[in-house]
């Protein structure tokens, strides 16, 4: 009998041949098993630590907004413009030219001034005859008196001897009366004279008439240098919409604005809840809606003195009978460190986040 064909178990052989293969991954995840049970527990102490010393350090808002100073530039003297030299968000340096108001007005009043200082130069030379010729009516009189005086005590006498009439003594005591009236006449001319003339000042010496005009010429030559409107700053012109060739601009209202670049903060309406730890000097961290991914660094400047309701135009009342407790925004002011990469436009919207457990 033929010996039988051995009998093969194929499903025993596969297991045989991958057995092999199947325990590598086995041996590491074996390996892995211990590691895992380490890290992650120290993965999760670490996320609660770093939490917990967190916690309550950053305090930050969304409520935040670029500002800038803000110039309103309105001319000193009213009248057309005649110029224009500047365009909207143009910058500007201090002293250029922003617009110019019809001079003429004001050179033809500057005219008048000089033309009343002569006039009163002419007064004031007038005066000083009246007065010196006041003067010589005044020696005059007194010289009148005297005669005046001698004629009377010569009739005195003679009449005491009885060689003159009552009617000559009458007479030489109206004369005498008359040349002291004379006198006193004089003397008011020359007061009033005088009076006019004015005494003028150490200063300039010049009569109060000469000073009166001379202040008015200063007044009127200020006029008209205030006809031009310059830039009070460095700048960047803003809301020149009222400024147009030909329009009337009053004295005192604003034609224009200039944002100052050397004044740019940023202001941050945190709530009352996050002060308690918030100090003058603590670092901040601003992002700006406008460039995301920027990140500007900068500190608390100032601490606002009160609420914005406070400062309202009408102030909350709350002594009443539904009244709701709303939690109050302080306005705190966030100096800015360094200079930004992009622009800082005023009004930009921003998120602040203050470091409260730092003290600056």
């Amino acid at each position: 009998m033929a010996d039988a064909d051995p009998v093969i178990d194929r499903n025993a052989a596969t297991e045989i041949e991958i057995s092999p293969i199947e325990s590598a991954p086995a041996r590491r995840r074996n390996r892995l098993r211990p590691l895992l049970m380490f890290s992650v527990p120290l993965l999760i102490l670490a996320i609660g630590g770093y939490f917990w010393l967190t916690s309550g350090r950053y305090v930050s808002t969304d409520n935040a907004y670029v500002k800038q100073d803000m110039v309103s530039i309105s001319p000193d003297v009213s009248g057309r413009i005649v110029q224009v030299a500047v365009a909207e968000n143009q910058r500007v340096k201090a002293g250029d030219l922003l617009f110019r108001i019809d001079p003429e007005p004001y050179r033809i009043a500057l005219a008048q001034a000089d033309a009343a200082i002569a006039n009163a130069r002419v007064q004031v030379s007038t005066m000083s005859t009246d007065v010196g010729g006041a003067d010589a009516d005044i020696e005059s009189a007194r010289a009148d008196i005297l005669l005046s005086q001698a004629t009377y005590d010569r009739q005195v006498a003679l009449m005491k001897q009885g060689f003159t009439t009552r009617a000559s003594l009458d007479a030489a005591s109206h004369e005498l009366a008359a040349s002291r009236a004379k006198l006193a006449t004089a003397q008011a001319a020359v007061a009033r004279a005088r009076s006019q003339l004015g005494s003028g000042t150490a200063a300039t010496g010049a009569p109060a008439a000469i000073q009166a005009a001379m202040a008015q010429r200063e007044q009127a030559a200020l006029n008209l240098a205030r006809t031009e409107v310059r830039a009070p700053s460095d700048g960047i012109v803003s809301q020149t919409g009222r400024l147009q060739v030909g329009n009337i601009t009053p004295s005192g209202v604003p034609a224009l604005s200039i944002v100052v670049n050397q004044g740019t903060w940023v202001e941050a309406n945190f709530k009352e809840t996050d002060l308690n730890h918030m100090a003058v000097g603590q670092p901040a961290e601003i992002s700006l809606d406008a460039y995301p991914g920027l990140k500007v660094k900068g500190h608390v400047a100032s601490i606002g003195a009160g609420t914005g309701s406070q400062f309202s135009v009408l102030p909350a009342q709350n002594a009443t009978g539904n009244w709701v407790k709303v939690t109050q925004r302080v306005p705190v002011r966030v100096a800015i460190d360094g200079t930004p990469a992009r622009a800082m436009i005023a009004g930009l919207s921003a998120d602040v986040s203050i470091d409260t457990k730092t003290h600056g």
